[in-house]
């Protein structure tokens, strides 16, 4: 929390505001992953989701959350993100991190098939303590749309200390990259336009990574 302190005068200034909240979309810009996906037999969308969390973690400011008023410092994330059921409505996933890929899919399949598979929702999120709930990322993915902006909805819109991202449909690039529209939502007290530029570039590491090692 060192870190934090150093920064607490700028929370201080944002957590004033009637909303705190920054939001960019962009285009993030990525090693195009998805013949590997295809090679290795896994999702990509899957992988992308396992990289994005992985960076989320690697951003400290990424890490703080806000409960009565308490600024507090995250060791882990709890994996969610929406879906579409059967009936076309929105529902949610969540499950277990694990640090190996092929189980970290393994598991998002397995959740992604019961969420949509129910007709209510799942309201698993709902049963966590207040301290569990804050151990997540709100994601969803938009895959039909390149979108170039997106509000995100927000427990508080006095304090929305849980980041939410959102990325669209992808795009082929030249030299062997791939764009899509991207979105991320943060608490300004803890996230600058700066700690997501970082994290968009940690995204791109942790794929690059991916390709690198053996599954």
């Amino acid at each position: 929390m060192q870190k934090f302190e150093q920064r607490r005068d700028r929370f201080d200034l944002f957590h004033r505001m009637d909303s705190p909240a920054l939001n960019i979309a962009f285009t993030l810009d990525l090693p195009d992953f998805r013949p590997w996906c295809n090679e290795h037999g896994l999702p990509s969308f899957h992988v992308l989701l396992y990289a994005i969390l992985r960076a989320t973690l690697q951003v400290e400011n990424f890490r703080y959350r806000l409960l009565e008023d308490q600024v507090f410092r995250i060791e882990r994330l709890i994996p969610s993100y929406t879906v579409i059921n059967q009936n076309q409505d929105l529902n949610f996933t969540q499950f277990e991190w694990t640090d190996n890929l092929r189980e970290w899919v393994a598991r998002s399949l397995a959740a992604r098939d019961q969420a949509v598979n129910m007709v209510e929702l799942n309201d698993t999120y709902s049963r966590m303590s207040p301290r569990d709930a804050r151990e997540q990322v709100f994601v969803t993915c938009i895959p039909w749309l390149d979108f170039t902006a997106i509000q995100h909805p927000t427990m508080s819109v006095a304090a929305p200390d849980i980041p939410s991202i959102a990325w669209g449909k992808y795009r082929d690039a030249p030299h062997g990259r791939v764009h899509l529209p991207f979105s991320v939502q943060a608490h300004h007290g803890f996230v600058d336009g700066f700690h997501i530029h970082q994290l968009a570039q940690q995204i791109a590491a942790e794929v690059a990574e991916l390709m690198r090692q053996p599954v």
